[in-house]
């Protein structure tokens, strides 16, 4: 007996470790051909950035340099600690990493560091998406691959590709989360407590309102309310996943946990007042639009409060009724397909967590003046969505071709906005960020 048990438990985490790598990495040659796709594109835009302008990582700008990212204030500290709990201590190993390869200097060399792991995490984030698509919602190659192929077009992902700050990274945590957690739902098992738990700390360490996503999917085991062991088990690994977060995050404030809550409030009070925008707009052209589409430009005076003085651009609002026809052309998607798929949990669990991002930011008015940033929570939803719009109707052919033909023409009118308004940045790249 305890030979086999000697045996058995090796065997069982190397099985677990081998398991982790493939849900993780590629795991397939194609996927790998993908990534490398990926990473080779996104490679060459964040280089050529890093290795010709300053906008990457410059020290004297601490925020706003480009669409409200805050890069040097993130790589240098991890943002404000009531809403980046931990991710002081995730963005000292990167900025360490990066200062390898730089001899200790902030210069061109730290920079193509920092683009590339924004790089790195972003073409991963993508083959998530295509492992959800093919794995989970069992979509034809060719169907998963235009969906993936539209979805690598969005803003969010153009941007965040190149760009060292908490978004980026979130962006990898949640997809892959979500994709472990709809493997584990598929094959209604539990999600163990230690996956909770790493996912609530990188989740919720990067940014504080994620962590509450890490608990949706949760909800929806298998007869959890029917059997109160199972509902008693879920909560006990609920309970130990927030308790260590909560631990770590007190650790941080020296256990001072009035800053947290006297911070946050300051906080809200900044980001939530009223602007000239009208709401709609703010929610259609930042919101959901910023994210996927790229608007027009305003370039706008800033300074450090040190005495140096940059120019910072920002998103404008649609300045036609097209952009607003392709927003109202995704929700309908959207929407569509999670009505059609309302009694399937996987798609509740998506939808879930794509509303308390609506909440946050819509209705709570948290940032949305400048939500085109914060596509990383929440926009890889859409593709998903999409992809199980397309398996509701995987038995009729006439509803494929037109769901086809819709997103190709979706596609094609995004890529060219997107290609045509990065042509606009990198004009004003050349004219105040050599």
């Amino acid at each position: 007996v305890h030979y086999f048990c000697r045996k058995f438990k090796p065997l069982n985490f190397k099985q677990k470790f081998f398991d982790f790598i493939k849900t993780v990495f590629p795991a397939t040659k194609f996927e790998t051909l993908l990534f490398l796709i990926f990473l080779s594109i996104y490679g060459a835009l964040g280089t050529y950035i890093a290795l010709n302008y300053r906008i990457i990582f410059d020290n004297r700008i601490p925020w706003d340099a480009y669409f409200s990212f805050d890069n040097r204030a993130i790589v240098m500290t991890g943002g404000g600690f009531e809403r980046h709990p931990l991710a002081n201590y995730f963005f000292n190993w990167i900025r360490e990493f990066a200062l390898l390869f730089s001899d200790g200097k902030k210069d061109a060399n730290f920079r193509l560091v920092l683009a590339w792991c924004s790089n790195f995490a972003v073409s991963l984030s993508l083959i998530q998406i295509y492992k959800y698509l093919k794995n989970i919602i069992r979509l034809p190659k060719n169907i998963s691959l235009l969906i993936l192929s539209f979805f690598a077009f969005f803003t969010t992902n153009i941007l965040l590709s190149f760009t060292p700050e908490t978004y980026t990274y979130t962006l990898f945590f949640l997809v892959l989360f979500n994709y472990y957690a709809a493997l584990k739902l598929k094959k209604e098992a539990i999600i163990p407590a230690t996956a909770l738990t790493l996912a609530t700390i990188s989740i919720g360490g990067l940014t504080v309102t994620n962590a509450v996503k890490v608990f949706i999917s949760v909800l929806f085991e298998k007869n959890l309310f029917q059997n109160w062991k199972k509902f008693g088990n879920a909560v006990l690994r609920v309970l130990m996943s927030m308790v260590i977060f909560v631990l770590l995050f007190l650790y941080r404030l020296d256990f001072d946990y009035m800053r947290f809550l006297n911070k946050s409030g300051e906080q809200y009070d900044k980001f939530s007042k009223p602007k000239v925008t009208p709401l709609w707009d703010m929610i259609s052209s930042w919101f959901f639009g910023g994210n996927m589409l790229f608007p027009s430009f305003v370039i706008r005076d800033y300074h450090n409060k040190k005495g140096f003085y940059y120019k910072a651009l920002f998103m404008d609002v649609y300045t036609s009724v097209i952009p607003y026809i392709f927003v109202a052309a995704i929700l309908i998607l959207v929407f569509w397909s999670y009505f059609k798929n309302f009694k399937n949990k996987l798609v509740q669990v998506l939808m879930i967590s794509f509303l308390v991002d609506i909440v946050i930011h819509c209705i709570l008015k948290f940032g949305l003046h400048t939500s085109y940033i914060y596509g990383g929570h929440f926009i890889f939803v859409v593709p998903l969505l999409i992809g199980w719009l397309f398996y509701s109707y995987k038995n009729s052919p006439k509803m494929l071709s037109f769901l086809f033909v819709t997103v190709c023409v979706l596609f094609f009118y995004l890529a060219t906005n997107n290609l045509l308004r990065m042509e606009e940045f990198f004009v004003f790249l050349e004219k105040y960020y050599r």
